[in-house]
């Protein structure tokens, strides 16, 4: 079964200090609004057995969303 990636554990941050920046941060605002759809759309892809080469571009265009929001609170 599908689960819901967590990307605060893989920060090594807390939800709360993500939010307070969120806050004062439109662009990373926006990536955390790209992560969450993104993360919606392999979960989706995953329960609805898509190919496996469809899941993984979509988990690389998740990573990549990943990395620059890491970046961007690093």
């Amino acid at each position: 079964m599908p689960v819901k990636h967590d990307l605060y554990q893989d920060l090594g941050l807390s939800k709360e200090d993500v939010h307070k920046r969120r806050a004062q941060d439109n662009r990373l605002d926006s990536l955390l609004t790209q992560y969450d759809d993104a993360d919606a759309k392999v979960l989706k892809a995953e329960k609805a057995s898509a190919s496996d080469e469809e899941v993984e571009n979509l988990k690389k265009k998740r990573l990549l969303i990943k990395d620059e929001i890491a970046q961007r609170l690093g």
